[in-house]
């Protein structure tokens, strides 16, 4: 973990999202929905179901 941190750290804030959005097309890959789930509503917090009931369909 400190490692991707520091090399996220490293680089400019644009650019790590768009390598973690490579990185995070590739990973899901190999999830479970549940697994996808439960990762995205660890990156957005609690907003209700309303909300994240919506981004099952990504």
């Amino acid at each position: 973990m400190n490692k991707i941190q520091e090399l996220v750290d490293s680089m400019d804030p644009k650019a790590a999202a768009a390598e973690i959005s490579e990185i995070m097309k590739r990973l899901f890959s190999l999830l479970g929905e549940e697994s996808r789930l439960d990762f995205i509503m660890s990156v957005i917090g609690d907003t209700g179901k309303d909300k994240i009931g919506g981004l099952v369909h990504l």
